[in-house]
């Protein structure tokens, strides 16, 4: 038995598979979701690079250029940011997969 909240429960083993089985779901999907995020995140940051760049070429203000090129460095740095932390956050869920086999 066992006791949560003052209401006693009944444990059994099956339950403990159950869960194994659902995280080892969990994580398969979350990998999926964060691979598919990851993709995202990478088309983000080419569509922004181009766009700066087109920005930087078609304006003719040199104060306008150098705002340009300082958002495209940080909107670059931003997204480079982002994909690490997705690729981490891939590595981690493979890792948990890994102990619940």
């Amino acid at each position: 038995m066992l006791q949560v909240n003052n209401k006693k429960l009944a444990s059994d083993n099956s339950g403990a598979t159950k869960y194994n089985t659902m995280s080892k779901e969990y994580y398969k999907k979350r990998i999926i979701d964060l691979r598919a995020s990851l993709q995202k995140e990478k088309e983000a940051k080419k569509k922004d690079n181009e766009y700066y760049a087109r920005m930087i070429k078609s304006t003719t203000s040199p104060i306008y250029k150098t705002n340009y090129r300082k958002y495209k460095i940080d909107k670059a740095a931003s997204h480079d940011r982002q994909i690490e932390y997705l690729k981490r956050q891939i590595e981690s869920a493979k890792e948990s997969l890994k102990r619940c086999k």
